[in-house]
């Protein structure tokens, strides 16, 4: 069937190279799951499958290793040995020489890199699939990174993307195990992931962001972005020196204290997702250093999470009721989180009776809890929404870090902690100010036309018959909500102005 696909010219070769790939690792019966293949025949291993499929798609490249780190977070629809396995993609890559990289720097640059910087170092410092980093200082002196897009790889990603695309589309319609995933729906999710790491000045901005949610904790570093360098293929930043989260010991030799980190750590991605409502998608050690000073810096922040008011509501009910051991609060933010898969509530009960039973009314070691979390959500049919899957997933992630540099570290006693700093959060002015600007802007549109219609109403009553219809009454009420309105309206734009001022 795949080999049928009407796909571009373009595109063919790419095509005939997944083929190969995916016959190399013996993925026809994984195809012909997903109804993408036909099954003639060919006896599969089902204990190598899952490892088959992860080195398949690390050797497609990039776009597929993107889309095997987005089923890592589903949980809740693969098994746990699958998960496992695709937690450990990685997307590295050999080095090139620099030449090859040389004239999509000077694009970008507008000249060579050894005429704009105080020097440059031709040897690569790290390298990944879609980028190389070099290491270079300001004229100033300042050391900064260089991270240079390889060439080539924006045209070959798209076309990766329109490729799965189709075969979304055709698994879709082929199968009903492939229709379980959505596939068109994680097809979306991975153009938009893709398409935003490609573009460096996304993470640019992301930094940026991060940097300013947290302008007021000198624990938190995040590298400054040189914006008159950098551009879509070009990310010019600070290099920062530091040891990486992955041992106790190590960072007490670096004469730092891992309680200390663990509890900031803990803090850190509390507040991103409780608080300020953007995370970093994936806080593995090689994406934060520990500095002198307990201070951590992040690193990586091409991909970003994104939580909603609405969301971070129901996550902190979500903890709560598990603290408080209440199945029934439970369910109830599960039935909210299952909505659209027509799972029956006392199926969602049971979920909720079975999570508080296993880690409820005390000590929550959330990488165990998420562990056991999603998998159950999978044996009760419910589904659960992407972007909640990306919290559990840098949640667990994170408690994995800490709990190894700190053994004895609860991150669900700094989750109590988190309760303060967001009551705090919503009695800041900056938390009210877009409520109260939208409420102006409502009362001015309004305004005009108030006096209009209560000196309507008042004619109107004068006019009537000294029995008064039946109507009157409603107009008496119309003007009474108009008059408490008002009231209502002043009160809070004279509570806002106090509040900001």
């Amino acid at each position: 069937m795949i080999k049928t696909l009407m796909v571009a010219a373009r595109d063919r070769g790419r095509l005939a190279e997944i083929l190969q790939i995916a016959s190399r690792f013996g993925l026809g019966v994984l195809l012909a799951r997903l109804g993408l293949e036909r099954n003639d025949g060919e006896v599969d291993n089902p204990q190598t499958l899952p490892r088959r499929t992860r080195l398949a798609l690390e050797a497609l490249g990039p776009t597929f290793v993107k889309l095997g780190q987005i089923l890592a977070t589903r949980g809740d629809l693969l098994p746990p040995e699958w998960i496992a396995e695709l937690e450990q993609l990685h997307s590295g890559a050999p080095t090139l020489p620099f030449e090859a990289l040389r004239p999509a720097v000077e694009e970008a640059l507008g000249q060579s890199p050894e005429t704009a910087f105080g020097s440059f170092d031709p040897e690569p410092l790290a390298a990944a699939s879609m980028a190389q980093v070099h290491r270079a200082t300001l004229k100033d002196g300042t050391p900064v990174v260089l991270k240079i897009r390889r060439p080539d790889i924006r045209p070959r990603m798209e076309a990766d993307l329109r490729l799965i695309a189709q075969l979304a589309s055709v698994a879709e319609a082929a199968s009903a195990e492939a229709r379980r995933f959505a596939p068109a729906a994680m097809t979306r999710q991975l153009a938009d992931a893709v398409l935003e790491e490609l573009d460096f000045t996304g993470e640019g901005r992301n930094a940026d962001r991060i940097r300013a949610d947290f302008a007021g904790d000198p624990r938190v570093v995040v590298p400054e972005i040189h914006w008159a360098w950098t551009s879509e293929a070009l990310l010019v930043m600070d290099y920062i020196a530091g040891t990486p989260p992955r041992d106790g010991d190590r960072l007490r030799a670096a004469g730092i204290d891992p309680a200390e980190i663990a509890s900031l750590g803990a803090d850190i991605v509390l507040d991103m997702v409780l608080v300020n409502g953007r995370f970093h998608a994936d806080p593995h050690p090689g994406n934060l250093l520990c500095l002198p000073g307990n201070r951590i810096a992040l690193l990586d922040l091409g991909m970003i999470g994104h939580v909603s008011p609405r969301r971070r509501e129901e996550f902190i009910a979500f903890t709560q009721s598990l603290n408080a051991g209440d199945p029934a609060a439970l369910a109830d933010v599960l039935a909210i989180w299952s909505a659209g898969n027509a799972v029956p509530r006392d199926r969602v009960q049971a979920a909720a009776e079975r999570l508080i039973v296993r880690h409820g009314g005390g000590r929550v070691v959330l990488s165990a809890m998420v562990a056991d979390f999603l998998p159950l959500m999978r044996d009760e049919g419910i589904t659960m929404p992407p972007d909640l899957l990306l919290i559990f997933k840098a949640l667990a992630t994170i408690d994995g870090v800490l709990t190894a540099i700190q053994p004895d570290f609860d991150l669900s006693s700094a989750m109590q902690r988190s309760s303060l700093r967001i009551a705090q959060a919503r009695l800041s002015p900056d938390h009210w100010l877009p409520t109260l600007q939208a409420l102006a802007w409502e009362l001015s549109k309004i305004g005009s036309d108030a006096p209009r219609l209560l000196r309507a109403a008042i004619r109107r009553l004068e006019s009537e018959p000294a029995q008064p219809p039946q109507d009157a009454g409603a107009a008496i009420i119309t003007g009474s909500r108009w008059i408490g309105g008002a009231i209502v309206a002043g009160a809070m734009l004279i509570g806002g102005a106090i509040l900001l001022a």
